[in-house]
């Protein structure tokens, strides 16, 4: 037997919990579409939470590991860029110093050959006190190594200061004004040649190194990226079906709950 009473309204009750419990629901998936997580936080689910934080916390780490490789490869590539006009300018002033070992070479020729030859020496000055990248400088006399972090744990690589300048090089005080001047600085301008292969082949393999360990940094990010996305990220074609489901069963909740609290009001017609 049905007890009938204005006091109590147990079909209220029970649709009113079926509501609620939908608008619960909906507001979920709205959040999943909203972030495009299935786990915005702790409450969602604290394991995976908690797994998708740590591998977040990897993924910074390794972020600022390939900006000091990429700071490493700057300035590794302003020191190469430095030392192969170094280098070009050498080949130039070996040609002056060619021309200065030619017999019966007058004085003013030879005036004019030591100006050019002392201007291109002058421009190597000047490439080396430039190659500076942030604050680092791999070719000036006062060079001093680099080191660059390379892994979380850190693990570093060093890239091996290699000085050009022209003390280095051996050409400070070459002169061309005289034969036997002309003679010592052809001996000097090919060593320096030599020199300055050398050093840019370190300086190349270093730039390698660095450039092979961003790479495969940034292929771990990407793995730990893909990773933390089959963890944490919603299916948004089955969020937008639950979507319109669930806006569906809120409608009819609402028409279910009205329905039940229209029911006391049966009880005026026993009255009448």
């Amino acid at each position: 037997m049905t007890d009938f009473s204005v006091n109590t309204n147990p079909g209220s009750f029970v649709a009113l919990q079926s509501l609620s419990s939908t608008n619960k629901l909906l507001e979920r998936t709205q959040l999943r579409v909203t972030t495009g997580l299935k786990v915005n936080g702790p409450k969602d689910d604290a394991a995976t939470y908690a797994i998708a934080q740590n591998q977040r916390g990897d993924i910074a780490g390794f972020r600022s590991v390939k900006t000091a490789l990429a700071a490493g490869g700057s300035s590794t590539n302003v020191a190469i860029t430095g030392g192969k006009s170094i280098s070009d300018l050498l080949i130039e002033m070996k040609a002056k110093v060619v021309q200065a070992n030619q017999a019966g070479l007058n004085a003013a020729s030879r005036t004019a050959l030591q100006n050019d030859f002392a201007a291109l020496r002058s421009q190597i000055e000047t490439i080396v006190a430039t190659a500076e990248f942030n604050g680092a400088n791999l070719i000036t006399s006062a060079a001093t190594n680099l080191t660059v972090l390379s892994t979380v744990d850190g693990s570093t690589i060093t890239i091996s200061a290699q000085s050009l300048d022209t003390n280095t090089l051996g050409i400070s005080t070459a002169v061309l004004n005289t034969s036997g001047g002309a003679a010592n600085a052809l001996t000097a301008i090919n060593s320096a040649i030599v020199q300055v292969s050398d050093k840019l082949a370190a300086l190349g393999s270093s730039a390698k190194r660095i450039e092979v360990q961003s790479e495969f940094t940034q292929q771990l990010i990407d793995i730990l990226k893909e990773g933390l996305g089959n963890l944490v990220d919603a299916d948004l074609a089955e969020e937008s079906a639950s979507l319109q489901a669930l806006q569906i069963k809120q409608q009819l909740g609402v028409q279910a709950l009205a329905i039940a609290n229209a029911g006391p009001q049966s009880i005026l017609r026993l009255f009448q």
